[in-house]
């Protein structure tokens, strides 16, 4: 299995390579020597990571960075992706203008990404344009009162022309641009971040000549958040492997106690750990239970799916993920809390989680650039159900969001092959989360069918998909034999 960061070598991205080089005695050289220290830092941690990334049960806890740290280390990754993606989608969409527009607290999904790290918010109106001269770096323009970090130098000056959206038509008219490109889009959220006032505006203020080369396109916003540069793939790891210490805490009797702990009391103490960490969640996280089927007993089905109670012979599933220098995780593990007298889980379990592994095996081997989403989630049903297996794949992109940009595979309520958002290409270098379910029959349990249902990080190089952190293979047991 391939790495991240450290395997037979160390890959440091060209900025970390300049920030190893430039300790001058100057403060951007001390700032260079401080980010330094923090990427070896964190690769020292990962180091730990891949060598025990098989050990999925009770990983350790990594260190996690200070909030200056992770700011300085944000902001160098902003920089390396404004200079590598930007030209990269650019060119692939053949767009030569790219403008953004967004209003404090109502940011387009995609200007937030692009803040430095103590801007919270846009200020103001902030317009963010990009213009590719067609060769050499891509120019990058705010037109707005103030720059945006170091990125984007301030390209308006009010007391000379007062209207900001004069001055971006006198901009755009200066580079005459052939296409100009509006985050505009039906089926993607993500990429639809240019509100109606905002387009109805800048349209107006536009020259007539000039209007009909807007495109609206969701290519740039999509290409930029899902592509995962070098840098953050150094890390990446790292951020999984947080997560799974904190899920295999959860997932034992450090925190659950059979008949008194309920699955609301795992959720909220997953909740207060991640606080407790300095780190936050981007969903609530989901507990919850299967169990053997007591219906025999006088309780109605109803009644068990109310009883949020933990007990022995109980099949524990939970949902979480957190975020962490703007990278988000999503994983689902399952645990079997063990009756009194028991030593492990009943084989028929095991089996169901194997299925699930299974169906990930098919599902991550299907994976092919240039493929649509559509195409691979074919490809891996097929595979599936020759196999007898009885899948449900609804796998999504992983980055920058948690649901993030680019096209799911599949749907948990719609495994069709003519999905609309289901029409676009794989690309290389982007994150995934490989989430699916096995429905497989548990003989000690009656044969009563149990959906095992697991989400693990991985990513895709152009050419094979691999975990970030391993992956589950055997069920927590609780508590730890």
């Amino acid at each position: 299995m391939r790495w991240f960061g450290l395997t037979e070598y160390v890959y440091l991205s060209p900025v970390a390579l300049d920030t190893i080089a430039n300790d001058d005695g100057s403060d951007r050289g001390r700032m260079m020597k401080r980010f330094s220290a923090i990427l070896m830092g964190l690769l020292a941690s990962i180091a730990f990571a891949v060598a025990t990334a098989e050990e999925v049960t009770d990983p350790a806890t990594p260190d996690i960075l200070s909030m200056r740290e992770r700011g300085e280390l944000r902001d160098a990754w902003l920089t390396e992706r404004l200079d590598t993606v930007i030209p990269e989608i650019m060119r692939r969409e053949g767009v030569d203008m790219w403008v953004l527009i967004a209003r404090e607290y109502n940011e387009d999904p995609v200007v937030k990404t692009m803040l430095p790290a103590i801007w919270l918010r846009a200020r103001r109106r902030t317009v963010l344009v990009f213009f590719d001269p067609g060769e050499g770096p891509v120019e990058r323009l705010a037109v707005s009162r103030y720059p945006v970090g170091n990125a984007f130098p301030a390209a308006w000056v009010p007391e000379e022309e007062p209207n900001q959206w004069a001055r971006l038509a006198q901009i755009i008219e200066e580079r005459a641009p052939e296409r100009i490109s509006l985050n505009v889009s039906e089926q993607f959220g993500l990429a639809d971040g240019t509100s109606h006032q905002q387009y109805e505006e800048f349209m107006h203020a536009l020259p007539r000549k000039y209007r009909k080369r807007v495109v609206k396109s969701e290519d740039l916003a999509i290409g930029w958040l899902e592509a995962r540069i070098p840098a953050e793939m150094e890390i990446y790891p790292n951020i999984v492997r947080i997560a799974h210490s904190i899920l295999a805490e959860a997932m034992s009797e450090k925190v659950i106690t059979p008949g008194e702990t309920t699955t609301d009391d795992v959720a909220w103490w997953l909740r207060e750990r991640v606080r407790n960490l300095n780190l936050i969640t981007w969903f609530h996280p989901s507990v919850s239970i299967a169990r053997q089927e007591q219906t025999g007993a006088g309780t109605s089905m109803a009644a068990l799916k109310q009883d949020k109670l933990i007990r022995g012979g109980d099949l524990l599933h939970i949902d979480f993920g957190i975020t962490y220098l703007g990278l988000n995780t999503d994983t689902q593990h399952h645990a079997y809390v063990l009756k009194d007298g028991e030593s492990d889980a009943p084989q028929g379990l095991k089996d169901g989680l194997a299925a699930a592994n299974q169906i990930q095996d098919f599902l991550t081997t299907s994976y092919s650039a240039g493929a649509t989403s559509n195409e691979i989630l074919t490809a891996a049903r097929a595979k599936s159900l020759e196999a007898g297996l009885r899948p449900n794949i609804y796998s999504h992109p992983l980055g920058l969001h948690g649901h993030g940009a680019g096209s799911p595979i599949g749907w948990w309520d719609n495994q069709g092959s003519d999905h609309p958002k289901g029409y676009r290409a794989l690309q290389p270098n982007t994150a995934w989360s490989i989430e699916l379910n096995a429905t497989h029959s548990v003989p000690e349990w009656g044969g009563q069918d149990v959906r095992f249902k697991l989400e693990e990080d991985a990513f895709f190089d152009g050419t094979s998909v691999e975990y970030l952190d391993g992956r589950q293979t055997e069920l927590y047991l609780i508590p730890r034999q």
